[in-house]
């Protein structure tokens, strides 16, 4: 059950703050974008009301018996994107925007986890801005970004090009090979220029969506 989260909450849902002694539901905060599960902590009805009002996630501390906003010392804020309750009626999946690492210690986890994506492509994505803002000498990553962005789409136009000629063969490892690159290379390129793997995405989203 998902409600927008620029309507009132009161009312809404019939969450069974009584089947816990405290008075408090468990609250499993997920980022909206990658599907990461980033903490888990405590909610009670004047913890939702805040959170809807803020547009930032705030929970009920359990030690030191007050409201506290995610964020409100650190800086690194939980932006509400959506509440769900489960079937219970007892626990809800808030889904967020994080705007740094959710855990104290300094981690995107709270399970020490890196924030990206199930996908290969999300974590090459990640070593490929890893190569960019910690530049090594063995790295070819490294290097093309030294090289500037003309030399990036330069090689971004030779592998499509050399994709559009094995399309035209029949070498199943030559084809695939080729489109391999030229996806490495798109991924440096959209680096480059500022963007990332889920602007193209979202794109396409929008696109499917019309």
């Amino acid at each position: 059950m998902s409600q927008n989260t620029n309507q009132s909450f009161n009312g809404i849902w019939n969450i069974d703050f009584a089947k816990y002694s405290d008075g408090l539901v468990p609250a499993i905060v997920q980022d909206d974008a990658t599907g990461k599960v980033l903490m888990l902590a405590f909610m009670n009805q004047e913890a939702i009301t805040k959170t809807q009002e803020l547009q930032k996630v705030t929970f009920y501390s359990r030690s030191r018996k007050k409201l506290w906003t995610k964020g409100e010392e650190s800086g690194n804020y939980l932006i509400l994107k959506d509440i769900k309750v489960d079937c219970d009626n007892d626990t809800l999946l808030i889904k967020a925007k994080p705007t740094g690492p959710t855990c104290h210690t300094g981690a995107d986890t709270c399970w020490n986890e890196k924030n990206v994506p199930a996908d290969f492509l999300f974590e090459l994505e990640q070593i490929i801005v890893d190569r960019k803002n910690n530049p090594s000498e063995k790295s070819y990553t490294s290097s093309l970004f030294e090289k500037g962005i003309n030399k990036i789409a330069q090689k971004v136009g030779e592998e499509a090009v050399e994709l559009v000629i094995e399309a035209k063969d029949n070498s199943k490892e030559l084809f695939l090979n080729e489109g391999a690159d030229l996806l490495f290379h798109y991924l440096i390129l959209l680096q480059a220029k500022g963007y990332s793997l889920n602007d193209v995405i979202a794109i396409l989203k929008d696109r499917h969506n019309k």
